[in-house]
C-alpha cells in the first residue's frame, strides 16, 4: 500500500446522478461522527504519533481535516455566488505548525461538526438553478 495516498487519487466519475449527489452529502454529514469515533478512545501518545515518517501526527491530521474542509466551504461559496472566484491556495504543512495544531483535537472535531452541518443544509437546499448561476 502506498502511504502517501492511502485510499488513492481522486477519479472523476463519468456520470453524477439524483442517488451520488445524496451519498455524496451522506459522507459530507457522518465524516464529524467517524473521525470522532476513530480518534475519541486515543491518548495523547496516540495522538502524537505520526501515521508515516515524516508524516503528520494524528493530532495534526485531525487539525488539517477541519481546516482543510472550513476552506474548502468557503472556496464553494465563492464559486456560487462570484463570476470569477480566485480560488487561493495556503500553505497546508506551514499551518500544521502553528500553534493551534498542538490544541485538544475535540476542538476541531466539534468545528468540523458545526461547519459541515452548514455546508450538508447548504447542498440538501441547492438547485440545478443555483449550481449554474453563475457560469
Amino acid at each position: 500500500m502506498k502511504r502517501r495516498y492511502p485510499i488513492g487519487t481522486f477519479v472523476k466519475p463519468s456520470t453524477f446522478t439524483q442517488e451520488d449527489k445524496h451519498s455524496y452529502i451522506n459522507e459530507i454529514k457522518n465524516l464529524p461522527e467517524r473521525l470522532t469515533k476513530a480518534v475519541e478512545s486515543l491518548e495523547e501518545r496516540a495522538l502524537e504519533k505520526a501515521y508515516r515518517d515524516g508524516g503528520w501526527t494524528v493530532r495534526q491530521v485531525v487539525h488539517h481535516v477541519a481546516d482543510s474542509h472550513m476552506n474548502s466551504f468557503i472556496r464553494f461559496k465563492l464559486a456560487l455566488t462570484e463570476e470569477n472566484p480566485t480560488i487561493r491556495p495556503y500553505d497546508e504543512g506551514k499551518w500544521a505548525e502553528l500553534s493551534d495544531y498542538k490544541a485538544d483535537v475535540h476542538e476541531s472535531l466539534l468545528l468540523l461538526q458545526a461547519l459541515l452541518r452548514r455546508w450538508v443544509t447548504l447542498l440538501e437546499r441547492m438547485t440545478e438553478e443555483d449550481l449554474w448561476a453563475n457560469v
